[in-house]
């Protein structure tokens, strides 16, 4: 398997939407709240790649993953209930999910690699994630990754776990 992640291209919108509607069936199935309520939409997929904010994980050009990746933009993290790591520039991530076939296989962890990577060729060493509160399968994948719970934040009124992993820069290593 050739793993590649990219920004994604118009073109893209069909699959990522396709990705979404299986993640959305397998929340609901969990008996999650989480993208029950009309959100992530092909709206949503649509701004995120005009924004450049979208990203695809594929695998031999198969789009297989998707994810937003946005840079010190999430305004409801500063309203935390607790306290992030750092107060610097920092990469978010939105919108994490797997096609059917590829979910179990730790690819999320893949693309969060892709991400720390991302982050520090922007010389940026904090990552600001957060999960819903019935999404343990997410918040298992952030502890395994090394990220700190911080506290809670919310969303659209929902609150949600916070976490934060402090990059190291591999340049001076």
């Amino acid at each position: 398997m050739s793993y590649d992640f990219r920004r994604a291209a118009a073109a893209d919108a069909p699959a990522i939407w396709t990705i979404l509607q299986s993640a959305i069936a397998r929340r609901k199935g969990d008996g999650s709240k989480q993208w029950q309520d009309g959100y992530p939409n092909p709206a949503v997929v649509q701004s995120d790649i005009e924004k450049g904010i979208g990203y695809v994980l594929t695998d031999n050009d198969i789009v297989i993953g998707y994810a937003a990746v946005l840079i010190n933009d999430e305004p409801s993290y500063a309203a935390i209930e607790g306290e992030w790591l750092t107060n610097a520039d920092f990469v978010v991530v939105h919108r994490v999910a797997l096609s059917d076939a590829y979910v179990g296989k730790g690819l999320a962890g893949v693309i969060f690699r892709f991400i720390e990577d991302f982050a520090r060729s922007h010389a940026i060493y904090s990552i600001k994630v957060d999960a819903n509160f019935d999404n343990p399968a997410m918040m298992r994948t952030f502890e395994k990754l090394g990220y700190v719970y911080c506290g809670e934040v919310y969303f659209r009124s929902s609150p949600r776990r916070a976490y934060e992993k402090i990059l190291r820069n591999e340049e001076s290593v």
